[in-house]
């Protein structure tokens, strides 16, 4: 699974948002899990879910403060 792309998340609501983080956490829980029994054979997702949540949270909250 690629990165997720900038016009994707800012085309986003706030609740689909809040979804993809949550899914993304999930994901990087399982992927931690997998590392650890060594099992993950693609070991760049892990980073690849991590910088998504934060690109995420980071739009999320330049949304917030651009409505105020």
């Amino acid at each position: 699974m690629a990165p997720m792309k900038v016009e994707d998340i800012r085309a986003m609501s706030d609740d689909q948002r809040e979804d993809a983080v949550l899914n993304l956490k999930k994901e990087r829980f399982n992927l931690r899990f997998q590392r650890a029994t060594g099992q993950l054979e693609n070991t760049s997702r892990l980073r690849e879910a991590r910088r998504d949540i934060a690109r995420i949270k980071t739009i999320a909250a330049q949304t917030r403060a651009k409505k105020k």
